[in-house]
């Protein structure tokens, strides 16, 4: 199946907002969302169910779902942004259908709970997608500056992305040697870990594994690559990017534990294939955005990762 590309970004041109997951705290971030797009010369159109509230989900599977289906099949919308994460947008894939996103590929962009929707569209559309910074977190939380300008240029521009290194302080560092290349999969530990078994995720021979998470200790960091080690992934990947792993340690100080770096020495130490770390993407405000399924190449002898093409057409 051939790689999608969706169409850039133009002035004027309308942008969905959408909550997959879950709904921001502050709901006048909403109205706040619209205005910062406004004022970058965009159209905005918030989804029907956007705002609400279900438990800890952004309304039922089916408003959220009606959402999502909504602003894929509406013409006018050029590029699809999601509020914030959270968690809910698993419960979504087998009631999604795909047949609407492959027949109106568009700009869809999230990060963390999103990663399930990144890699079942990628998985049964072959439509290329953004992990990148969301409404509500990000855009409205002090984003970097840097960060900010990558994001519009990636979703405005048919040129080459080229190399990525880094941004602020972040710098890139290798952990095994050596040059790589594949179709960039991945996102959030977490969710992807979630998704093995299933029929929503794409298959990571010979391609290049993204991972990033927050706010989980190292314990539970060494289950979820112990599973992706029994699963073959690290195995048959070819090369992995560890992106931002931010709050990731034991609070308890009195607790016995490991390091979060020791337990990514112990799974991807002695790995065959050159794995970097540290790259800027997760959740930071120096977060990079990436394209999901996009053809990338992995340079780990000098530290930096390559997109030989655009992720939009």
């Amino acid at each position: 199946m051939k790689t999608i590309k969706p169409k850039k970004l133009q002035k004027n041109d309308t942008i969905g907002i959408i909550s997959p997951g879950s709904s921001p705290d502050d709901l006048s971030k909403i109205e706040d969302g619209v205005k910062y797009l406004e004022n970058l010369g965009y159209n905005v159109e918030i989804g029907k169910n956007v705002g609400k509230t279900n438990g800890y989900l952004a309304g039922n599977d089916n408003e959220r779902l009606n959402d999502l289906h909504y602003m894929f099949q509406k013409k006018e919308i050029k590029a699809i942004f999601c509020l914030r994460g959270g968690y809910g947008s698993c419960r979504l894939l087998d009631k999604i259908d795909f047949n609407i996103i492959k027949k109106n590929p568009k700009i869809f962009v999230g990060y963390s709970d999103i990663t399930a929707l990144h890699l079942a569209i990628f998985k049964k559309t072959n439509l290329i997608t953004f992990a990148g910074p969301m409404i509500a977190s990000d855009f409205l939380e002090g984003l970097n500056e840097k960060a900010e300008e990558f994001f519009w240029s990636m979703m405005t521009s048919s040129k080459k992305i080229g190399r990525i290194k880094s941004i602020g302080d972040r710098e890139i560092q290798s952990l095994r040697k050596g040059k790589s290349h594949g179709t960039l999969l991945g996102g959030n530990l977490s969710v992807l870990t979630s998704l093995l078994g299933s029929d929503f995720i794409p298959k990571f021979d010979k391609n290049i594994l993204l991972l990033e998470e927050t706010c989980e200790p190292p314990y539970k960091i060494d289950r979820m690559f112990n599973q992706l080690r029994l699963a073959g992934i690290f195995q048959k990947t070819a090369g992995v990017i560890l992106g931002s792993f931010n709050n990731c340690r034991e609070e308890n100080s009195e607790k016995y534990t490991y390091t979060l770096g020791e337990v990514i020495q112990a799974y991807l130490g002695n790995s065959k294939k050159p794995v970097i770390y540290n790259l800027s993407h997760g959740h930071i405000k120096e977060i990079l955005t990436l394209p999901i399924g996009l053809k990338v190449k992995l340079n780990a002898d000098r530290n930096y990762i390559e997109f030989t093409e655009s992720g939009v057409a």
